[in-house]
């Protein structure tokens, strides 16, 4: 396993990048672009471990756990899925103030790590998921929270850009995405950082739609919070129920009634105008078959 920093694959010297800072600026722009194309084909080769963190996180979500991200940089949550706010977590070495300054040496924690996870209320747990991120595979902080959450039991994913990483020994689910020489050497924010965004998206999106959010590609337990979202919402029930529903939808005034009387959640309209069922007579459909809008509509 690289022992120094310098040995690190995203440490290396790109022998493709080297007269970067003399050619032209289109000439520039299409190298970033030719080793940004290379970011796929390595996430492609991990989506066996990517799927592996995926079925690890969606049973621990289904019994009320969360999915804790812990890194030396700032993780997404999925707001548009009505996922619970306490249900995806970023965690930041140096705390929120880290993400618009430098604090120095905060990655470089070991008990920070550890202490943060502590400090959440309620504390880590063995029903969540704690997923460290470090593109060197190496990071202090995140090795500290990913020892500290299998300790207690919490299950642990694990994505770093370098192959071995010092994440091995911290994870059930070791996602080692190796991208190569950096086109500014050792600039993790350029090609790790897309990788990184990209598997990241995978898991949220992929969990998601494994606990029932979605009704093939269409969002359906989106929020209606702006007008952008109500006009999707409306579009969703639209394309999601057939003319030969009990209730017509073509009408502004009955697809309207409809989620108003549904509280305006998309998932429970589309029950209610497919089937013709009560708001209440829908809610129980839905959680008899556990969220999934694929099976509810499939209830006598």
């Amino acid at each position: 396993m690289p022992s120094a920093l310098a040995d690190l694959q995203t440490e290396q010297k790109n022998a493709k990048t080297v007269d970067i800072d003399v050619v032209p600026t289109l000439q520039l722009c299409e190298i970033i672009n030719e080793e940004d194309a290379t970011v796929s084909r390595a996430v492609k080769t991990c989506l066996p471990q990517i799927a592996a963190a995926i079925d690890t996180i969606v049973p621990r979500i289904l019994d009320g756990g969360r999915v804790i991200y812990t890194g030396a940089g700032t993780s997404g949550s999925p707001p548009t899925f009505s996922a619970p706010p306490q249900q995806f977590i970023g965690l930041i070495a140096g705390g929120e103030r880290a993400i618009r300054n430098a604090i120095e040496g905060a990655e470089d924690s070991v008990e920070a790590g550890k202490t943060d996870l502590m400090n959440l209320d309620p504390p880590v747990n063995e029903n969540d998921v704690v997923v460290g991120i470090a593109s060197s595979g190496r990071t202090p902080y995140v090795l500290g929270g990913l020892e500290y959450a299998r300790s207690i039991g919490a299950a642990t994913v694990g994505i770093a850009c370098v192959q071995p990483s010092a994440l091995r020994n911290f994870c059930d689910v070791l996602i080692e995405c190796v991208t190569g020489p950096e086109v500014i050497t050792g600039s993790t924010r350029l090609k790790a950082g897309t990788a990184t965004k990209m598997i990241l998206n995978m898991i949220s999106t992929g969990s998601q739609v494994r606990v029932g959010k979605t009704f093939g590609n269409l969002m359906v337990d989106l929020k209606m919070s702006n007008e952008k979202l109500q006009d999707r919402a409306r579009r969703v029930i639209r394309s999601s129920v057939p003319s030969t529903a009990a209730l017509d939808i073509s009408r502004d005034e009955v697809l309207d009634a409809i989620l108003a009387s549904c509280d305006g959640q998309v998932k429970l309209s589309i029950v209610v105008a497919k089937l013709g069922c009560t708001p209440e007579e829908g809610r129980w459909k839905l959680q008899a078959a556990s969220g999934s809008l694929r099976q509810a509509l499939k209830l006598n």
